[in-house]
């Protein structure tokens, strides 16, 4: 058929997926990966100040080793380009079963490293260099699922079958928590000498796991459509910046609310367990854990409502109710009453916050078109989510020397709210675009044409 035919501009209808499939799938894979991302996060608050760096100087040692938490965010803008340029080239499948046994491997190593006892200065830097690992992997594990389950689902559902990405990846923070509850509460002497390794070295069953479970995982139909009609993008990256630059951006602004969940899950556990506060760290632990089983309940609601009134005004209740949620919960932990900080991050992080968590998965990805849809959101989120890593080492510098500034640290947290509000509200709906148009622009007639996006190119 002529490429100046009618029909050559119209996309095929989306063909059918399997999206119960691909979204357990991107359930477990995301909770095994995060299981291991977030056990690095409670270490780094309780356990690493003491067995990774010099105990003599202890609010330093704190100071770096929540230093050491945004490091992975750094390397993430790094392994989205890699990534992103081979899930965008060969098919989402591979990336997500290399993301998972990457960050096994490195995590299981973090559980066999020597400590600054054993051999001084040369253990934070091989600390480091596992967690810029992990930082890797962690790029392409969201935007890989999350690109799975959006091109399976049924196009009046991708809201929901999406949000499973993130569901999963709560289900792996509270895994990780249930693990170190019996960690922490062990005795000083068997805490920091072999008991803090546990949790890392049970990672080895992820590198397994991750890979019996994704391996036979099929490509998602619309990839193989787009791979069918033309080949692939040899450079992804090209395409993207040249159609959809704008969008990328928007996407950057819009992650910052992670900071959200970096200060809610490092930040105030390392401040309520501070002199300042005093309160028992095994207690704190079970905020979270109770705060990420509502979310498990809360995500997919979020997101059925997405499919139901739109993915922006979801969004904004989110980020806009954190930002005023976050002075309630760190206002809460100031007064060191167990029972309103726990009401107050059950409702703060595991109701109000998953409404913005639970559907940027479908939000982003229906910013971009199949053929550069990963690499859109696995650049956008992690220039993002770097940002909100090292908003943990700002966080404890705005504290100050006692680390009992809450206001600055909620203030400062509440301007990324504003910021992927403000993001979210230049950006188009696309909740009831039909999958193969997304990412398109309007032609002169309004009608929106993939055909704007070069082949050549």
């Amino acid at each position: 058929m002529s490429a100046h035919s009618p029909d050559a501009s119209k996309p095929s209808p989306a063909p059918q997926g399997k999206p119960r499939k691909a979204a357990v799938a991107a359930w477990v894979g995301s909770a095994l990966e995060y299981y291991d991302f977030f056990i690095y996060g409670s270490a780094a608050a309780l356990i690493f100040p003491r067995v990774f760096f010099n105990p003599d100087h202890p609010a330093t040692a704190t100071l770096i080793s929540l230093g050491t938490f945004g490091v992975a965010y750094a390397t993430r803008p790094l392994g989205a380009f890699f990534l992103g340029h081979i899930g965008d080239r060969l098919g989402r499948r591979r990336v997500m079963v290399l993301t998972l046994v990457l960050m096994g491997i490195s995590t299981f190593l973090i559980g066999c490293l020597p400590t600054y006892d054993q051999i001084g200065a040369a253990a934070p830097v091989l600390l480091v260099l596992m967690r810029m690992l992990q930082g890797i992997s962690a790029a392409g594990e969201q935007a890989g699922a999350s690109s799975m389950t959006l091109e399976h689902a049924p196009e009046h559902r991708r809201g929901y079958y999406s949000s499973f990405t993130l569901n999963g990846t709560q289900a792996g923070q509270i895994l990780a928590t249930l693990v170190f509850i019996p960690v922490a509460a062990l005795p000083d002497d068997q805490l920091y000498t072999w008991g803090w390794r546990i949790p890392f070295l049970l990672s080895a069953l992820v590198a397994v796991g991750g890979y019996l479970i994704r391996r036979n995982l099929e490509e998602t139909p619309v990839f193989q459509q787009e791979s069918a009609r033309r080949d692939p993008a040899e450079l992804p990256l090209v395409h993207l910046l040249r159609n959809h630059w704008a969008d990328v951006l928007r996407v950057v602004a819009a992650a910052t609310i992670a900071t959200v969940s970096t200060i809610f899950t490092v930040w105030a556990l390392s401040y309520a367990t501070s002199d300042a506060v005093g309160m028992d760290r095994t207690a704190m632990l079970w905020v979270g854990v109770a705060a990420n089983a509502v979310a498990l309940l809360a995500i997919p609601l979020w997101a059925r409502l997405s499919d139901r009134i739109g993915r922006k005004p979801v969004f904004l209740i989110g980020s806009l109710g954190s930002g005023v949620m976050i002075f309630v919960y760190l206002w809460a932990i100031s007064t060191g009453s167990y029972p309103l900080v726990l009401l107050a991050g059950i409702v703060f992080f595991g109701v109000v916050y998953s409404a913005a968590n639970g559907i940027w998965p479908s939000l982003y990805g229906e910013m971009f078109s199949t053929r550069v849809r990963l690499s859109g959101m696995a650049i956008g989120t992690q220039i993002g989510f770097a940002v909100a890593g090292f908003a943990v080492s700002f966080a404890a510098q705005i504290a100050g020397p006692d680390g009992d500034d809450w206001v600055g640290v909620a203030i400062f947290t509440a301007v990324f709210c504003v910021l992927s509000s403000l993001a979210v509200v230049t950006g188009r709906e696309t909740f009831k675009v039909p999958t193969t148009e997304l990412g398109a622009r309007p032609d002169a007639s309004g009608e929106r044409s993939p055909a704007t996006e070069s082949v050549s190119a």
